[in-house]
């Protein structure tokens, strides 16, 4: 089953179990890349080029977040939220930036607004670190490429320990810290084949590939690790891995 709809029923349960009014109001509204990241951060962050957006979550004074292809608007109540097509992108990333707001309001999750300015750079040098102190020096898969966690990664493991898919046709095809990203589509298979651990973008939980991706993972026998804030309401809910040093 879709992990994002395992975590909406979730997330229904626990309205019942707090009590909380189902007529609360929500919003959720298109962050600005420096909002979202930082006036400082690094123009190749994919936030910062703008093909891609972070919507930002509101209910109760509490905020979560999600990126996302398909960014909108959008405001209703906590039921209106339960009750969204998942079978849409558009309001898969609404749910899941939700989401996360209200586990935050809850006390179950943590980490939903993303890093901002020098951050990033920062996560992916600690990103590795907690890597290697878990795993030691293996060899990475990278799906949804990342470039600050990638660029920390093949410095501390070597490019030849690193591999990357990504769905982005510009960066397919392309060397990304000596690295060659492949097909996020063709190659996967390939890539969870050669790899040893695997590192994936939260963003996986928007656009339904998490599903694909854990089975393929557990098929194998392979830990899979996810970084990001998107995935911060479902990675606690589902009990996934997850390592985002920076997020607040």
């Amino acid at each position: 089953m879709d992990l994002l709809r395992q975590a909406c029923a979730k997330l229904s349960n626990l309205c019942d179990e707090h009590q909380l009014d189902r007529n609360s109001s929500v919003t959720v509204r298109v962050l600005t890349p420096d909002e979202a990241i930082g006036a400082k951060a690094d123009k190749d962050f994919v936030i910062k080029k703008g093909k891609e957006r972070v919507i930002e979550a509101c209910w109760n004074g509490y905020h979560g977040q999600a990126f996302t292809d398909r960014p909108g608007d959008w405001q209703d109540s906590l039921n209106a939220l339960l009750a969204l097509d998942l079978d849409r992108i558009e309001q898969r990333a609404i749910f899941t930036a939700g989401l996360n707001a209200v586990l935050l309001g809850l006390g179950l999750t943590e980490k939903t607004i993303h890093c901002k300015d020098d951050e990033p750079v920062k996560c992916g040098e600690e990103f590795t670190t907690e890597l290697y102190q878990r795993f030691g020096v293996r060899r990475f898969g990278m799906i949804g490429l990342q470039p600050a966690i990638l660029n920390a990664m093949v410095e501390g493991f070597g490019a030849v320990r690193m591999r990357v898919v990504d769905l982005n046709e510009d960066n397919i095809g392309q060397k990304r810290c000596d690295v060659k990203v492949w097909d996020g589509e063709k190659d996967l298979e390939k890539l969870i084949e050669w790899c040893e651990i695997g590192v994936a973008t939260g963003s996986t939980v928007v656009n339904g590939s998490i599903n694909e991706l854990r089975e393929k993972f557990v098929a194998a026998g392979k830990p899979l690790v996810f970084f990001g804030n998107t995935i911060s309401g479902v990675a606690s809910l589902m009990k996934l891995e997850r390592i985002c040093p920076f997020a607040s």
